[in-house]
């Protein structure tokens, strides 16, 4: 029996799909071709000068160290709305967690490359996880990191999302992960931040509108105090 783990997630899937559906089986095959394509064409790229600095960024991410030190900092040093976006994004990274890193990946069950069949030239290597490849839990964390506090704090999102895609790249280009596992990853990631913030921004609104109404009460029922205690008596 072929062992087919390595093989791009879009093959497996052709592989299950009814042979009625040969346009949507060549479609995937071509995907998984290109996954593979992409990955070597990454592998031969002659740029030295970037083996280290990406080597350290796969490293640094790992575990999410940067999103973490990225949310201390906003909560430390950005008042109200800095802490308010810094648990947003650790509650996207929380949730992200629990939905890739958990059942996806054990569904994708997709081996890692082989670095040393595929050509990644070994000075860019870096541990290669014990967890399956399918989807990309760094890509995911990155992205919903970035979008979730990018929609709270808009001056961050560029930066932020910058930064998503340099740990995306590193993944790849360090030869951990195929192009589809950091492509997909970085879509459910989205999708987590998205959701996320979306909550996060209603929550907000919900309790500004509440404290404007007590607010409002609030000054109607001094206004009303002041007239009683202040209001000219008649003469009898």
């Amino acid at each position: 029996m072929t062992d087919t783990s390595s093989q791009p997630v879009e093959e497996r899937l052709a592989d299950r799909v009814s042979g009625r559906h040969v346009g949507v089986q060549r479609g995937l095959r071509l995907l998984g071709h290109l996954d593979r394509t992409a990955y070597r064409t990454v592998a031969q790229l002659a740029t030295p000068p970037l083996d280290r600095p990406l080597r350290w960024v796969s490293d640094f991410a790992d575990f999410s160290k940067p999103w973490f030190l990225a949310a201390g900092v906003l909560a430390a040093f950005g008042g109200a709305r800095g802490r308010r976006a810094a648990a947003t994004g650790l509650a996207a990274i929380g949730l992200n967690s629990l939905l890739v890193n958990q059942p996806m990946k054990r569904a994708g069950a997709r081996r890692r490359p082989n670095r040393t069949q595929l050509g990644v030239p070994e000075n860019r290597w870096v541990r290669m996880p014990l967890s399956t490849s399918f989807p990309s839990g760094h890509s995911a964390s990155a992205a919903a990191f970035a979008v979730s506090v990018g929609r709270l704090l808009p001056g961050l999102r560029l930066p932020l999302r910058v930064a998503a895609g340099i740990v995306g790249f590193s993944r790849l280009y360090t030869g951990v992960h195929y192009p589809g596992d950091v492509v997909v990853g970085a879509a459910l990631g989205t999708i987590v931040g998205r959701a996320t913030s979306t909550v996060a921004l209603r929550l907000h609104a919900s309790s500004a509108e509440q404290r404007s109404g007590s607010a409002e009460a609030l000054e109607t029922s001094l206004q009303m105090r002041f007239r009683a205690r202040f209001r000219p008596r008649s003469s009898i």
